[in-house]
């Protein structure tokens, strides 16, 4: 069994040995876009060619984020791996890796699907709550859909959790193995007997994501709101945006690391079980004789 400690523990000793490297690629592949989506987020007025170019944005930062988070387990897996390799080590996984994502995506909206189904049989605006309108808002036109919706949702999000923990070390079996979609069922192998650990880190890391990226923008918003003054709204919500990008790229840089040593970790064990196995099964025969 895998002990998370060590993990942990193999997480800090890399950051401390290749950190100034892993910083630098973050700040280009996460930190950097992010604040470009989230200028264009504060400053572009809205409107429908505004709404495209945001999705085609966060798409373009989506991908770049995901070739960052190769780049890096590259680095933190092998000690001979340098920026440049990489680098390009994550550029030929990249399509690999998106392919991988997007399949992801797609199983996650299907989940979404019948509760959607739901609110829509039973007659509720579903042109509302595209607009942002709560589901909750309208329980008293149909009660019964909104709370099965509602526990579904609750139902679903539970099994996501045990699922998204079983899936922390995906992208380093992408670019470790050189899998597409396959790399999905091979890490649901790979992390069996796991679950509940798993399960432990992500919430702890989510709980620390949020509280971290939360307290840094409000405390860099006031600051910036008593600097620039009420009437600089877009510029302070810039600001305040680009602290809390500065949190989760860092949280972000050491969630990456922890996979990638998870990976190493179970299937380091994976080869000794499978060692000690060959060895048993070839000294058998002469036990018997």
């Amino acid at each position: 069994m895998v002990k998370m400690g060590n993990v942990w523990d193999r997480t800090g000793v890399v950051l401390d040995g290749r950190g100034s490297m892993l910083a630098g690629i973050a700040v280009l592949a996460l930190f950097l876009p992010a604040a470009a989506n989230a200028a264009f987020v504060a400053y572009m007025p809205a409107g429908r060619a505004a709404a495209v170019l945001g999705l085609l944005l966060t798409l373009l930062v989506t991908v770049v984020a995901l070739w960052g988070q190769l780049a890096i387990i590259a680095a933190s897996t092998d000690p001979a791996v340098d920026r440049p390799a990489a680098g390009r080590m994550a550029r030929r996984r990249l399509p690999s890796a998106v392919l991988v994502a997007v399949t992801l995506l797609v199983l996650l909206l299907l989940v979404f699907v019948p509760p959607l189904l739901m609110l829509a049989a039973s007659g509720l605006d579903m042109a509302a709550i595209g607009r942002g309108v709560s589901p909750a808002a309208m329980t008293a036109t149909a009660p019964g859909a909104v709370l099965g919706a509602s526990l579904y949702t609750l139902a679903a999000g539970i099994v996501l959790l045990f699922v998204l923990a079983r899936m922390v070390p995906l992208y380093a079996v992408v670019l470790g193995e050189a899998r597409g979609v396959g790399a999905i069922a091979r890490t649901w192998r790979l992390t069996r007997r796991h679950t509940w650990r798993l399960v432990g880190v992500v919430l702890l890391f989510l709980v620390v994501l949020v509280v971290a990226t939360w307290a840094a923008q409000s405390v860099v918003g006031l600051i910036a709101r008593l600097i620039l003054g009420a009437d600089r709204q877009a510029t302070v919500a810039f600001v305040a945006a680009l602290a809390g990008q500065v949190a989760s790229t860092a949280l972000s840089v050491m969630a990456t690391v922890f996979s990638a040593q998870l990976y190493v970790a179970l299937t380091t064990r994976e080869r000794l079980l499978r060692d000690r196995a060959m060895q048993a099964s070839a000294t058998s025969p002469a036990i018997d004789a």
